[in-house]
């Protein structure tokens, strides 16, 4: 398999053929598969796309109207890549939106809004945005549609691969890629896409140390995070770690969890925790390719692959819900606290194997335990409606 449809295609496809005229943002970490999809949308649609990577491309878009009218010309629909790279480019999406009504898909690797954030605010009510992450396995089973009678064999294998490899399109579509390939191909996209992206586009001082910050996250999935503690460790100051940890966040690289907070006195975490979107990612930066059952770490690369698949469809389905870990004297430990928009509580643990949910949450909820059996369904069910 060498193409495969994204969830959000339906999206756009409703977008370009309905009313609707806001600017689409697309956002996403570098090979998540937004050029793919823009790069599909300008043969399908007969428009030329701009990158906004290619300085030739961004000269062409200037804030004086008669130049904007010639592009809008020639394109019903105006497609940019990397819009990111282009910090003017809210003044022109500005003026496309207010003075010719234009559809505008823009995709980005680093939203917008954490360069420009002053200009960005400009733009309020005049888009929406949706995103483009590394596979999801429901995207992967929409393209695969194993036969009902090798679907749990197929489940088992896929939680295995997603859980060594990742799910960058790239990687996973390559079945003949010999493992050291699929090795290479991860550090190449860690060394000059996920590390060099956000360096340069925040002009961040140090690479070693923002490599360093996320070995050290890497190696405590499932655990409290400190920044303080890293910071001591690396030499750093706290500010710098936090600077580089937030970037992360908003770059699609890491999952913040934090810690459920009620007025009752038990839940004592004021840390969060740190995962992974992408698992391939973690794991070359602590160079372990390892069969699962041979890893002291199994368990959190399973709670970091349950929370990523989350997050990935918390996002495709824009649900409207908010995730936290919780934590009471003693150490016991709730692995996620789902709640939505109606202060409606669900738990969930992650196990090895079915068991009984513990009752340490203080607030009315629904309990969910996940294992490697089940979680196919119980994240489907979990996220139905929300």
């Amino acid at each position: 398999m060498n193409i495969l449809k994204r969830t959000i295609e339906d999206t756009i496809s409703k977008y370009l053929k309905g009313n609707e005229t806001k600017i689409l943002f697309v956002w996403g970490p570098r090979r998540s598969g937004k050029t793919t999809l823009i790069n599909k949308l300008a043969q399908e649609l007969g428009v030329t796309k701009f990158n906004f990577d290619l300085q030739s491309d961004r000269e062409k878009f200037a804030s004086r109207r008669e130049i904007l009218e010639a592009i809008v010309k020639e394109n019903n629909v105006i497609l940019i890549d990397e819009v990111q790279n282009f910090p003017e480019a809210t003044v022109i999406l500005k003026i496309l939106f207010d003075e010719f009504k234009i559809k505008i898909i823009a995709t980005g690797s680093s939203e917008l809004r954490q360069k420009s954030s002053k200009e960005f605010d400009t733009l309020a009510g005049r888009f929406n945005e949706i995103y483009c992450l590394p596979l999801s396995i429901f995207e992967i089973l929409e393209n695969e549609k194993p036969k009902t009678s090798e679907r749990e064999e197929f489940k088992t294998k896929l939680a295995k691969k997603l859980q060594i490899y990742g799910a960058y399109p790239e990687v996973y579509v390559k079945d003949d890629l010999s493992e050291k390939v699929r090795i290479d191909l991860l550090q190449h996209m860690l060394d000059a896409y996920v590390l060099k992206d956000v360096i340069d586009i925040y002009d961040l001082k140090n690479t070693k140390l923002a490599k360093d910050i996320l070995t050290k996250i890497a190696l405590q999935l499932g655990s409290e995070v400190s920044v303080r503690e890293i910071a001591d460790s690396l030499r750093a100051s706290p500010s710098t770690v936090s600077n580089y940890i937030e970037i992360f966040i908003k770059n699609y690289i890491l999952i913040s969890l934090p810690s459920f907070k009620t007025n009752i006195r038990k839940a004592v975490s004021e840390n969060r925790k740190l995962y992974f979107y992408d698992l391939g990612i973690r794991n070359i930066l602590i160079q372990d390719f390892r069969d699962l059952e041979l890893r002291q770490d199994k368990g959190g690369v399973f709670e970091n692959f349950i929370i990523s698949e989350l997050e990935k469809i918390r996002k495709l389905q824009n649900a409207k819900i908010n995730t936290y870990f919780y934590r009471e004297y003693g150490g016991k430990e709730v692995d996620i606290v789902i709640e939505d928009y109606k202060k409606n509580y669900i738990t969930i643990e992650i196990k090895s194997k079915n068991g009984t949910a513990k009752k340490i949450f203080p607030l009315p909820h629904i309990p969910e335990i996940i294992t490697s059996q089940n979680y196919l369904e119980k994240i489907a069910n979990i996220l139905k409606g929300k």
